[in-house]
């Protein structure tokens, strides 16, 4: 978006905020997501000691654009309780929609990291690594902000090179839900549908990568995710 532009005298881009009506948006959305959750149904299928293995490491938790929805939901419900010394950090756009969408992180008590493989990028990256050193989880999506839908971006892999974290694959299929006429399909859950919960075997990402298998490790990545995510 133009207005991800914005930028000081020195140059570098500077993150917009949510105005007055972004900031009411942001608790509305974060107080209807926690009413629809007390309606759903969950099932969850999280490889067996996943998260014990090392648990005092920080991860980078992998999930497409289009299912951001239930997200931080996911991550307090069911990743939380077993790695209660966390926090999460998670990655969103520098743009004035994503300063909306860091005031939702926000109210979840999640760290917004402000910045994209388009606008801010080399920030952002530096600060997911310090985050992640600071014992921060991270969660970010490959595919964001703008597509191509279920396209990885690198960025996650060069995180996860200089952090040193796994990378764990996330998705989940909804029974019910709205699909948006937006570039990743965006889905919206209906209240009372079942959420078919996944995650995938981390990913161990090696310090040193050429070019080549910096790009294998993408392809691996991306077909984690696929392998996780009903194609929809």
């Amino acid at each position: 978006m133009s207005d991800e532009r914005a930028k000081d005298a020195s140059g570098p881009v500077i993150p917009r905020q949510a105005g007055f009506g972004g900031r009411v948006l942001a608790r509305m959305i974060w107080w209807l997501t926690n009413l629809l959750v007390l309606t759903l149904r969950w099932r969850v299928n999280v490889p067996e000691g996943l998260l014990d293995e090392e648990s005092e490491k920080p991860v980078i938790l992998c999930i497409w654009h289009n299912r951001l929805a239930l997200s931080l939901i996911l991550y307090r419900k069911f990743i939380l309780p077993v790695r209660p010394s966390h926090r999460l950090a998670a990655m969103v756009s520098a743009s004035r929609d994503g300063g909306m969408l860091a005031r939702v992180l926000e109210l979840a008590s999640v760290k917004p990291i402000r910045g994209s493989s388009s606008r801010r990028g080399s920030q952002a990256l530096k600060e997911a690594v310090s985050c992640a050193r600071d014992g921060f989880d991270l969660a970010i999506t490959p595919d964001g902000p703008r597509g191509p839908k279920y396209t990885l971006h690198p960025g996650v892999v060069s995180i996860a090179q200089l952090s040193g974290c796994r990378i764990i694959p996330v998705s989940y299929d909804l029974s019910w839900k709205i699909t948006l006429n937006s570039w990743d399909k965006f889905q919206v859950p209906l209240p009372f549908a079942r959420v078919d919960f996944r995650l995938g075997e981390a990913i161990e990402v090696p310090r040193r990568l050429d070019s080549n298998g910096h790009e294998k490790t993408c392809e691996a990545v991306r077909q984690k995710l696929m392998e996780l995510t009903d194609r929809q």
